[in-house]
């Protein structure tokens, strides 16, 4: 099938290299000039495992091309993927500027019929006003339908190729047909498609990552209750998890969620609700949970170091991207708290193994970098654990506790045994279990 997908971020060039991976005939399309011209030179402007193999090996076999021209995508595809951007706006919902300026792009070069989907995350009712704006601007035929994407970054390629089950929101059979032709190889495991009005399946995408948030607040909840009653969340966790009906996933404790999904569209979600008169008062808290959460480790660092008590201190920092495999920064727990620490008047030399280049512009110099994990913990006062990388599950304890200048970890993810660190000889301050002091 010919297919263009307009947005070459994230969502749209892993679906744009799927999609050829499986024989279509794909253009991606941005206004980027210099991300077009980095594609068509095999650079890859996001860290997705997997994904710079597939592109390029999908430009060379020509069923995957790059443009800055919508126009032509537009003309030369039956179906027409839109994948911009969605942020938050400052009421809280999600900025649709972007959907709709391509809307009427799509409208102005329609050739023919043509099935527009929106693949970007988009509240209620979006669907009906995309095919407003593009009803303003042409006589042809066309259908607006919802597809929603449920990828997780870091294994965004397994999860778009083996999809769980693929959601269609479309309001005739015509365009819903087409759509879940496009994606009849992708669920020959069995997996189903699902077929909904488009309307259902926006609410589904927002409900699927709301439900996810609570249960990593909740997590975080018990956890910080787990410390004043003295229990251990990890034996907590693990009682929970294995009941069927709760499941082991998102239960992990923390300092918080971050990224481009679970906080722009629990915001969305709760505008949306409030727009029509449905405030929903367990997301209001869920939200409310994880920005406190993100202060958690401050409060046990000022704690330790007493009020003002970091200024001229050293921190080493492992891990800076919101979770591992992925070199997103978005909304990630570690700024609000290395930028508190710095205005408190603390040094920071950090080390994450993929997000340097994308958390400079989150942090303009104010923290330093080393090229590698041991670096960084040279003459610290403490260890800062902030993202789980693999790399940093076994580490060499007595290796560090030569490089520290104190022998003090504070790990944001859980991931160490506290009998371990004790045995070792480090201070260790944790979250959801009784401090080693």
């Amino acid at each position: 099938m010919k297919v263009c997908v307009i947005g070459s971020g994230y969502v749209g060039l892993v679906a744009g290299a799927c999609f050829a991976e499986y024989g279509n005939q794909v253009i991606c399309v941005d206004k980027d000039a210099k991300k077009i011209e980095d594609l068509k030179n095999g650079i890859i402007p996001i860290y997705e495992p997997g994904l710079s193999e597939l592109v390029q090996n999908n430009w060379k076999e020509k069923r995957l091309e790059f443009s800055t021209s919508l126009k032509e995508g537009v003309e030369k595809s039956d179906l027409i993927f839109i994948a911009v951007g969605t942020p938050t706006s400052s009421d809280g919902s999600a900025d649709l500027s972007a959907v709709f300026a391509v809307a009427e792009e799509i409208g102005k070069s329609i050739n023919g019929y043509k099935v527009i989907v929106d693949k970007s995350t988009v509240p209620v009712g979006t669907a009906a006003k995309v095919k407003e704006f593009i009803g303003k601007h042409t006589k042809y035929e066309y259908d607006v339908v919802s597809n929603p994407e449920f990828l997780k970054e870091g294994a965004a390629i397994d999860d778009f190729m083996r999809p769980e089950r693929v959601v269609i929101g479309a309001d005739n059979d015509r365009a819903g047909d087409l759509v879940a032709q496009l994606y009849a190889p992708f669920v020959l495991n069995g997996n189903p498609i699902l077929r909904m009005g488009t309307v259902s399946a926006e609410l589904t995408k927002y409900a699927c990552n709301a439900f996810l948030a609570t249960k990593i607040s909740f997590a975080n909840e018990i956890a910080n209750l787990c410390e004043s009653v003295g229990a251990d969340y990890e034996d907590v966790r693990k009682g929970m998890g294995t009941d069927s009906r709760i499941g082991r996933q998102f239960l992990y404790a923390g300092i918080g969620y971050g990224g481009s999904c679970f906080p722009k569209d629990v915001r969305a979600l709760i505008r949306t609700s409030e727009q029509f008169g449905k405030p929903l008062r367990i997301i209001q808290e869920v939200e409310a949970v994880n920005e406190d959460q993100k202060v958690r480790l401050y409060e046990k660092i000022e704690t330790f170091f007493g009020k003002g008590g970091v200024k001229g201190k050293k921190f080493a920092v492992w891990g800076l991207a919101f979770k591992p495999g992925t070199d997103d920064m978005r909304e990630a727990p570690s700024i609000p708290l290395l930028l508190k620490l710095y205005s408190e008047g603390a040094k920071i030399q950090a080390f994450d193994p993929v997000a340097k280049e994308t958390s400079e512009y989150y942090f303009k110099g104010k923290i330093e970098y080393s090229e590698d994990a041991y670096s960084a913990l040279k003459g610290a006062d403490a260890l800062l654990l902030l993202t789980e990388w693999r790399e940093f599950r076994e580490p060499d304890f007595p290796r560090m506790k030569q490089l520290l200048k104190q022998s003090i970890i504070f790990d944001g993810r859980n991931q160490y045994r506290p009998g371990l660190l004790k045995k070792e000889g480090f201070q260790y301050f944790s979250i959801g279990k009784q401090p080693i002091e």
